[in-house]
């Protein structure tokens, strides 16, 4: 995976359902309390792990990979319910959660490594 492509389309889409989410869809998000709040959310973390890619500097593979994996889970689902998608979505949602933390660790353990 190129870490650059990868995080140049992740901070792409972010930023363009980010807007999306306030301007395009704010009628459709209104129809749930709490659609705004995934959104966000969703857009937060997304960008988040973007930049993270983008921007880490070890010879391990696995944290960037996690990284779009998860991010991909964890933001797909919040977007996904945040447009009216069934709400046990939910539960697949803490998948891509565990796997941007997993990623984490990797990186702070590969970085012990190499020190």
């Amino acid at each position: 995976m190129n870490r650059p492509v990868a995080a140049g389309l992740l901070g792409g889409i972010a930023i363009a359902l980010g807007a999306f989410g306030a301007h395009g869809f704010k009628e459709c998000l209104a129809l749930l309390p709490e659609a705004v709040g995934w959104w966000q959310t969703a857009t937060f973390y997304l960008l988040t792990h973007a930049v993270a890619i983008g921007a880490i500097n070890s010879r391990s593979v696995w944290p960037s990979r996690l990284w779009v994996i998860g991010s991909t889970i964890f933001a797909g689902t919040l977007y996904a319910m945040a447009l009216g998608a069934p709400r046990w979505l939910g539960a697949v949602t803490p998948v891509g959660g565990a796997s941007l933390i997993a990623g984490w660790i990797i990186l702070a353990w590969s970085a012990r490594q190499e020190s």
